[in-house]
């Protein structure tokens, strides 16, 4: 198997999940979640979290390897997706991250997404962001065009996860959100994402900046209008995604998510059920589709 890795540039070892520590997971119970306080947050606000998700140990081992990964993109053809002035976005394989099934186990995640999606949700995708020194505001936007199941039923067919790597500072372009805004529609703008200037003081009078820590973790509609803001510092700021859809959303059709057969395998069947991916006998480089030209320039 590390042959097959070698012949694709994918130079990391397989992570199977009896190699993870679970010690270095903080793990609540499910039943401390209330569905109705998760529905009350991600239907009003757009956003939710839980501190203290992951230990800081967790949290370090994660950006190991989204540097080495992140390094590896940039040296392919469309590795790395550029989201603004030294911002980029990057799809990955999920045995190549070594908490993966940390990850989509977490009593918090499933019931967030049991919740909000109902029980036969579908995990689509994996990737991170880095807004690197010297990133630019983003206009407000949201990630993708509203979803009839929203705009006409006004329910939610998919989240975002979201994991920082660093304990986030104001000159680091903390990640910006304009709570309640999932529901807005706009015109004059390709696919709806992008909100004309004459609404932004509706976004800058709403907008809330985050700072999580290291081991905190969020959940919100990729609807909600957001932005990041500039990186005035020397540091980057990567952040894990993890996105999932409801059995009707059709987001997996932006994002090439595969898992090796060894992989897949070594997975508990009620976490394989989840996964909308491909089984392949070799990974093989991510073709990322899912680009956002509206936030190549940035703003300032």
């Amino acid at each position: 198997m590390q042959a097959a890795l070698s012949e694709y540039g994918l130079n990391s070892p397989l992570h199977l999940p009896e190699e993870t520590s679970m010690s270095a997971v903080l793990q609540p119970h499910y039943d401390q979640f209330d569905p109705a306080d998760i529905l009350r947050g991600l239907y009003g606000d757009g956003i939710i979290g839980l501190k203290g998700a992951f230990t800081r140990r967790w949290v370090q081992d994660l950006r190991e390897d989204i540097d080495m990964l992140f390094e590896e993109a940039k040296k392919r053809p469309g590795g790395a997706l550029g989201r603004g002035p030294n911002r980029f976005y990057v799809e990955v394989h999920p045995e190549r991250i070594r908490g993966f099934r940390d990850l989509i186990s977490h009593p918090w995640v499933v019931a967030v997404c049991e919740s909000v999606l109902g029980p036969d949700y579908r995990i689509v995708e994996a990737g991170f962001d880095v807004p690197g020194p010297g990133a630019a505001n983003q206009p407000w936007h949201r990630d993708f065009t509203m979803p009839e199941a929203t705009r006409t039923g006004r329910r939610l067919n998919s989240l975002a996860f979201n994991i920082t790597t660093v304990d986030v500072e104001e000159d680091m372009g903390p990640f910006e959100i304009a709570p309640g805004t999932q529901w807005d529609e706009f015109s004059g703008c390709e696919k709806g994402m992008f909100p004309p200037p004459s609404l932004y003081h509706r976004y800058e009078a709403r907008a809330q900046r985050k700072y999580p820590k290291m081991g905190d973790m969020s959940a919100r509609s990729a609807l909600t209008i957001h932005r990041g803001t500039a990186n005035r510092s020397n540091k980057s700021r990567p952040v894990f995604v993890l996105g999932v859809d409801a059995p009707d959303a059709t987001n997996s059709q932006h994002h090439d998510f595969q898992v090796t057969r060894q992989y897949y395998e070594s997975l508990a069947v009620d976490l394989r059920s989840h996964l909308t991916c491909r089984v392949v006998d070799q990974l093989e480089n991510i073709t990322q589709a899912h680009t956002i030209e509206g936030l190549i320039k940035g703003i300032e």
